[in-house]
């Protein structure tokens, strides 16, 4: 199938709120929660977006003529191409009942270790729903990435022993998911994290451990004081909290404050080969993407995954050859207009 049939096969077994739209721009769900759209009115969803297409890329064809390598090594694995699923929750009940999440991570998984790169896996107050995704990751040799929720820290120490059992090469927590509502008055209480009970949670991963959902300098600087290996640059789609500023505008900063001193990478709206171009430029490591996977897995199942991730791959690498960059360590600031 090629990617424009698989989206329209995602059409007829996606929604009622998910459209499967030609362009995953947060229009056409905006404010739909539950479904994919993002929190209140829907602007944080949409700037995502917006702000990535608002870069343009520098064009330099005098250079050398040579192949060009989409390949990084992050985190200690190396990758086809500096791309990760992001973590998706509660598909069901967002997207549509072909579903749950058990079934979508037993696809998206192995589909992207298959193509070259690797997946993050969402969690929930199903325990099934962390157990699943620990055995499918270390079903495949631990090429994946468990994302665990900012919950009260038995349970966080209860979820860590068990994908630890998977011997994943990373372990993330997306601490911005503390806004989720079923977090909320929860006993004993979940949600936000001092940079001490962070430092105590890294400790606990014993691989790397990812921070998800630093939108700040001082974030990402409590994030480096509290142990973390990486950072992800994110707002939680927009899904958390409205009328922020993109992750495309805040990105440079963070970069300039850590970079180096941790892995970066960064999420929200990157939907193409050239935006993760435009997000290598302005200093990030790598990126997630999460809304499309979900587009692919449920409009071709394991084939909608490798075929976004050729897509991917393959526009990456006319980007970087048409800017002058052969590597990733090639790609540099000023390869973006204005910058």
């Amino acid at each position: 199938m090629t990617y424009q049939e698989i989206l329209e096969k995602a059409r007829t077994c996606m929604g009622p709120y998910c459209k499967s739209c030609p362009t995953c721009n947060g229009l056409g769900c905006r404010n739909t929660v539950p479904g994919p759209g993002a929190k209140g009115i829907g602007t944080t969803f949409i700037r995502n977006y917006q702000k990535w297409q608002e870069l343009c890329v520098n064009m330099d064809t005098i250079c050398e003529n040579k192949p060009v390598d989409t390949s990084a090594v992050l985190l200690g694995r190396k990758l086809d191409l500096p791309v990760f699923a992001a973590p998706v929750g509660a598909v069901k009940l967002h997207y549509g009942d072909k579903y749950d999440d058990l079934a979508y991570n037993d696809i998206l998984v192995p589909a992207c270790a298959a193509a070259g790169i690797a997946a993050f896996t969402g969690d929930g107050v199903d325990y099934a729903v962390m157990k699943g995704a620990a055995e499918v990751i270390g079903s495949c040799g631990g090429q994946g990435v468990p994302t665990i929720k900012p919950w009260n820290m038995e349970t966080i120490r209860e979820k860590m022993e068990l994908v630890k059992a998977s011997k994943p090469f990373a372990i993330a927590m997306d601490i911005d998911a503390a806004g989720l509502p079923f977090l909320k008055n929860l006993q004993p209480p979940a949600g936000s994290k001092t940079v001490e009970e962070l430092r105590e949670i890294a400790a606990m991963a014993e691989v790397p451990f990812i921070l998800k959902g630093i939108m700040t300098v001082s974030g990402a600087k409590k994030a480096l004081d509290s142990g973390a290996a990486g950072i992800v640059v994110s707002n939680h789609g927009g899904r958390v909290l409205d009328q922020c500023p993109s992750t495309a505008e805040v990105l440079p900063g963070i970069v300039d404050a850590v970079g180096g001193k941790l892995t970066i990478l960064v999420d929200g709206g990157i939907r193409s080969g050239m935006d993760v171009f435009k997000a290598l430029a302005l200093g990030a490591d790598g990126v997630l993407i999460g809304r499309p996977f979900v587009n692919m897995v449920y409009g071709g199942g394991a084939e909608g995954v490798k075929v976004y991730v050729d897509k991917l791959k393959a526009e990456l690498a006319d980007t970087m050859a048409m800017c002058g960059a052969h590597s990733l360590s090639e790609i540099r600031r000023d390869m973006i207009f204005g910058y």
